[in-house]
């Protein structure tokens, strides 16, 4: 299983950026999927995941209400809509996904910078 993320890029606070990963490979396995975010000098975090319906979605609390999650399991594709962005919102974005045998896979993730 293959992931690759776009969309990433420098953007003003308050505006808006839409991520998007692309899944390739052995796609009839994965289930969850999910974006994390890794700022200069702390952990990777979960920012948002994703059932494989789309019927169940979860959000940090730090980006309820700003982000949106979805996927379109046909296209193989997952995005994450990025409205109202903070400063504290910069990072490398990582577009995670689990399989049905309990593997889990990473895309090289995509930089999001939001200035003040």
């Amino acid at each position: 299983v293959q992931l690759v993320e776009s969309g990433g890029g420098l953007v003003q606070a308050g505006g808006s950026l839409r991520l998007s990963c692309k899944v390739s490979g052995s796609t009839f396995s994965i289930n969850v999927m999910g974006w994390y975010r890794q700022a200069p000098g702390k952990q990777r975090e979960l920012v948002a995941t994703i059932s494989f319906g789309g019927g169940s979605t979860n959000y940090a609390d730090s980006v309820k209400g700003r982000f949106t999650i979805s996927r379109d399991n046909a296209k193989n594709t997952m995005a994450l809509q990025m409205n109202s962005l903070k400063p504290e919102d910069t990072a490398v974005y990582y577009c995670r996904t689990n399989t049905d045998y309990g593997h889990y896979y990473w895309g090289q993730g995509t930089q999001v910078t939001v200035s003040s």
